[in-house]
């Protein structure tokens, strides 16, 4: 079964709505994001700024709208978090007994907002640059402004009983973005290894590796 927002009348490959995340519940999927429910090639870029909804798999209804180029949504302890990435804001989907959610910001973090993952009460979340050099068209770009900060790429670890940040690192050079984070259970070192590397070509593992 090949599942599509309903608003989508074809599989083609034209990046109509940009869908872009998905939340798991139950090890199946429950929520997916788009930055708008466009159905025209690439129209979901003429609606970032409050064009983003929230899906439902199992209705295909879409029950949370507004948003701005929501992204990683994600269940923990029963609620649906994700990223409102045109804002900057980390924050949770209140749905009222109509089944209709309303996203409700948590904390603002100065980047664009994509990779959030949870460990215990800690969320960590993933900071990017703007790709040309500023955020035009998104709230973002002046919400830096009214806090006189500039948008840098890092993970920041959210406390999610106060809204603080407790802990951070930044990553300058070349890197200006990321895409996705995960904590990992077991591995005491991990490493990314590029396939064709010469890495890749000598590493060597077996079960009995601690994390393997």
């Amino acid at each position: 079964m090949i599942w599509k927002p309903d608003f989508i009348s074809g599989l083609v490959d034209e990046d109509r709505c940009h869908l872009n995340g998905m939340a798991m519940e139950n090890g199946k999927p429950k929520y997916v994001t788009a930055v708008s429910r466009s159905d025209t090639i690439d129209g979901w870029r003429d609606r970032r700024s409050d064009g983003g909804i929230v899906i439902d798999v199992e209705s295909n209804k879409i029950v949370c709208g507004g948003l701005s180029m929501p992204h990683s949504p994600r269940m923990h302890n029963g609620e649906l978090w994700l990223l409102n990435a045109g804002t900057g804001e980390l924050g949770t989907i209140e749905f009222a007994k109509s089944g209709k959610g309303t996203f409700k910001p948590k904390t603002f973090c100065p980047g664009f907002l994509r990779g959030l993952c949870f460990h215990g009460n800690l969320a960590f979340v993933g900071l990017s640059k703007p790709r040309y050099k500023r955020f035009e068209g998104l709230a973002l770009d002046q919400k830096l402004k009214d806090a006189d900060s500039e948008a840098w790429c890092g993970i920041q670890i959210i406390d999610l009983n106060t809204g603080t940040c407790v802990d951070w690192f930044r990553i300058d050079g070349k890197i200006g973005e990321i895409y996705d984070v995960e904590t990992l259970s077991g591995p005491i070192c991990p490493m990314a290894v590029p396939p064709m590397s010469d890495e890749a070509a000598s590493l060597i593992t077996y079960d009995g590796m601690p994390g393997a």
